[in-house]
């Protein structure tokens, strides 16, 4: 399975087991099991590489000093062989508990003095928390298990498997902190905005050869480990990254140092800290030797989300460097004082970004007075706003505030970014779109209409230093409004008309064609969307789209498919978006971000094929694994199989096409059936109904199947009863018809399936990049391609809409009125009555013509 569905896996499974223990302690158990077996496996991995056979791993003991000592020095720890992940696993029923608390107890022993920071106290959240997972011996031994096996197929070797590891994990803690609650959920940055926060500090940083980057309060680590990889991009050389990271809750910072190292990154580039961010701060030194360990520690990038508006003792840190130049955060709001130690931080071309409540934009007090130090001195170099509800634990709208030491620059881009969101259970999520566009418009400082705009400092000035982003940007969408000559006299407003001016400038035949009038305009059709349709500019854009997309084709294949063993994946995005842009760079009325989505979440399949191809082989497309699923009365179960790569309906759609017709026409004809003999039934008279009454079900539904063969016999020799025979024969032909169309589809479907794993198994080269020439490209293309339709759609519907909107008038209204009194006139002209009768019809008549 890929590494998707292991991680769902894995998440499901686990969340299951967990019984009544919260999800935010469940986490440090699986977590920090899975960090063990990572250490196990990367031990086995070396001793591997220096030739060590399956004899020569059972003799690793603490009491062979020379064994343990070489391993020390060269991984930075020692695991015998008894405390292995794999020989926990072997050992069936004389497992115990207390096999893992004699293994984490060594491997606190076991550790290498320059990597002590590192390892040292890493397991101590598990190891004090194992007596959580039962109220025995037995069932704390039963839970670690289920814990084992649940975790024992996440691969952990190799450079690809870090990417997967990676993923898993991650995946993990983003789902025990969505259902962790509001306060356990505050150790986790959403991907998507760690995301985001890196591709604008990786986009500062790109020309740097060597990095270091800090978390000053570093929960799980995702921001620094997702600012790695958006810088690797840009870095030739692996290891030129140092991360440092401070957090002050154990269990947390405990995730930290476990996610760092599990990534690949070499512990000499970790330096962590457990403690209180703005109590205990960097400069760093030991106590020991306090000159030669002093550390004033700046950085290039600084990345935080800090939590938001929590209390803080400023007391007697007037003088604290990190504040004495801008001012001291007041105590029962901490977020300037996050900021400001972040800033100090920073070498002279660094950049930092930090998630806060949008509060910092506008309160006044001492956090006016530090947010004018920091417009005066130019440090703030953009503002995001972000979706509401988009962190675990809080629907409070957020801001990423982006600054640097020195800007050539006074102005401030200003993003209002707060409606580029999707909806995600409970949640907003922001899209690979919106993070790119936010990216784009920050790298290129852009001013665009009603989302992004550079503030002059003067500007901020007048406003009083008040950065709150509606006074710049107004993102709110324009109320419909209404012309009072046009509802009363119809036509279309001009001024509205010209609202449509993205349109116009690309379609402009089709102005000419559609309307005529001056101020108050008229369309020249009853069917817009027929004539929108079938107009020549509409096809003349169409086509253009096409053309733009000429030879992109085969530029996929040559890059995604014939490379496909030696492409750089991630880059290779980059390069394809880029071109995308390009072609898309004259038809003004694409939205490249909308394009950008799709070609991302096509992507994300492509991506995961080619982890595959790279890190198993080619010979991985014509591999077929059991398809396995969980239910709950027996737990993992297989049903059929699936393509490790290749899809089985790819097959049938293109292999198999006749074998796949002909199932599908017996199974629309099986379908059929219950129609069919529900009509004989309801067809019935009710004398039938009474003669069979003894042969149709308690609900009067239907017949009981097995009776009508006996009742057949019973009537058949009475000619009155023809009739009825025919309908009961006709029945139970068509019951023995679908008995027999049962089992032809399932003879069927079990040898499609067979052929279909076989014609997998066998495929040649040339045919599984046709394969895959489908499943990635032309799926891409069918997506694109819808983009002109969605843009000519939009146009039509506006264009309905303003018909609508204008096409009954006020003169209309009192036209129907005036016609209709002038009817019920008539006709009381025709009625006749006594005097008094009449006094009142007529003076109905003066009241009709009144009006």
């Amino acid at each position: 399975m890929n590494k998707q569905q292991l991680a769902n896996k894995i998440w499901e499974s686990a969340n299951q087991m967990r019984s009544k223990i919260e999800a935010n302690e469940y986490k440090d158990y699986i977590l920090g099991f899975i960090f063990y077996k990572y250490l196990c496996d990367k031990e086995v991995e070396f001793l591997r590489s220096e030739e060590y056979t399956d004899e020569d791993l059972k003799n690793l003991k603490e009491e062979d000093s020379e064994q343990k000592n070489y391993l020390i020095r060269n991984i930075g720890y020692f695991i015998a062989y008894e405390n292995l992940f794999s020989t926990w696993l072997s050992m069936g029923k004389d497992f115990d508990v207390s096999n893992v608390r004699d293994a984490l107890n060594a491997f606190s022993r076991l550790i290498n003095t320059d990597y002590k920071k590192v390892f040292e106290g890493i397991f101590k959240t598990l190891e004090t928390g194992l007596s959580k997972l039962g109220d025995s011996s037995g069932t704390q031994t039963k839970s670690i298990i289920a814990l084992l096996n649940l975790i024992k197929d996440i691969p952990m070797s190799g450079k690809q498997d870090y990417d997967v590891l990676g993923f898993i994990y991650e995946y993990l803690i983003s789902m025990f902190a969505a259902n962790a609650g509001k306060k356990a959920g505050e150790f986790y940055t959403p991907h998507e905005v760690s995301l985001l926060m890196s591709e604008i500090v990786a986009n500062h940083l790109k020309d740097k050869k060597e990095i270091k980057i800090y978390d000053p309060t570093s929960g799980s680590g995702s921001l620094l480990i997702n600012i790695g990889k958006s810088v690797q991009k840009h870095i030739a050389k692996e290891h030129h990254i140092k991360y440092y990271a401070q957090e002050l809750k154990e269990n947390t910072y405990n995730l930290t140092r476990m996610n760092l190292i599990m990534r690949g990154i070499k512990p000499i580039n970790i330096i962590t800290r457990n403690a209180d961010t703005l109590e205990d701060d960097w400069p760093y030194f030991d106590d020991n030797d306090k000159e030669g360990t002093y550390d004033p520690l700046l950085v290039d990038a600084v990345v935080s989300n800090p939590p938001y508006s929590q209390h803080w003792d400023s007391n007697g840190k007037q003088n604290d460097p990190r504040y004495a130049r801008f001012g001291l955060a007041p105590k029962s709001k901490a977020d300037y004082a996050f900021l400001l130690h972040d800033l100090y931080h920073l070498n002279p071309n660094g950049i930092m970004t930090i998630v806060l409540p949008h509060g910092v934009l506008f309160r006044g007090g001492e956090e006016g007075q530090i947010r004018k130090n920091l417009v005066d001195y130019h440090h703030i170099d953009a503002i995001i706003g972000l979706p509401s509800n988009i962190f675990f634990g809080t629907g409070i709208p957020t801001i990423i505030m982006v600054l640097k030491q020195k800007r050539q620059n006074d102005d401030i881009l200003i993003i209002d970014a707060s409606k580029g969101f999707i909806k995600d259970g409970k949640n907003n999520k922001l899209r690979a779109s919106d993070i790119k566009k936010i990216t784009d418009t920050i790298i290129a400082r852009a001013d665009i209409p009603n989302y992004s705009r550079k503030v002059s400092k003067e500007e901020i000035i007048k406003n009083d230093y008040n950065l709150n982003i509606p006074r710049y940007i107004d993102s709110q969408e324009k109320a419909e409004n209404y012309d009072i000559y046009a509802s009363m006299f119809g036509g279309i407003p001009l001024s509205e008309i010209n609202e449509l001016a993205p349109f116009w400038q690309q379609f402009k035949g089709l102005r000419a064609d559609l309307f005529t009038g001056d101020e108050y305009l008229k369309i020249n059709t009853k069917d817009i969307r027929e004539f929108v349709s079938n107009h020549q500019d509409i096809a003349n854009f169409k086509n253009a789209f096409q053309s733009k997309f000429n030879g992109f084709n085969q530029e996929l294949q040559n890059s995604l498919i014939k490379n496909a063993l030696n492409v750089n994946i991630s880059k290779q995005k980059e390069v394809i978006s880029d071109n995308i842009f390009d072609r898309l760079s004259t038809l003004l009325l694409i939205d490249k971000y909308q394009a950008y989505e799709i070609f991302h979440q096509n992507y994300l399949s492509i991506a995961q094929d080619l982890e595959i191809i790279q890190s198993e082989g080619f010979e991985a497309t014509k591999k077929v694994d059991p398809n396995i699923i969980y239910k709950k009365d027996k737990g993992e179960v297989q049903e059929g199989f699936v393509g490790r790569i290749i899809p089985f309906a790819l097959i049938h759609q293109t292999k198999l096409k006749t074998d796949y017709d002909n199932l599908n026409s017996q199974k629309e004809l099986l379908e059929s059936l219950p129609n069919q003999m529900s009509e004989i039934f309801e067809n019935l008279s009710l004398d039938e109904k009474e003669l069979l009454s003894d042969i149709i079900n308690d609900d009067e539904s239907s017949f009981i199947n097995k009776e009508i063969p006996k009742k057949i016999k019973t009537l058949k020799d009475d000619e009155d009863y023809k009739e009825t025979i025919q309908k009961l024969e006709d029945f139970y032909n068509l019951l023995n018809k679908e008995k027999s169309l049962k089992k032809s589809i399932k003879e069927a479907e079990n040898l499609l399936t067979t052929n279909t794993k076989k014609c997998i198994e066998n495929l040649k080269d040339d045919e599984v990049n046709e394969l895959l020439n489908i499943k990635w490209i032309d799926t891409l293309m069918l997506s694109l391609n819808k983009l002109p339709e969605l843009i000519i759609d939009e146009l039509i519907n506006s264009l309905i809409k303003l018909d609508e909107k204008y096409a009954n008038t006020l003169k209309d209204l009192q036209d129907d009125i005036d016609a209709t009194s002038k009817e019920l006139c008539d006709m009381i002209d025709e009625l006749s009555g006594d005097d008094s009768d009449m006094a009142g019809l007529n003076a109905l008549k003066a009241l009709l013509k009144a009006n």
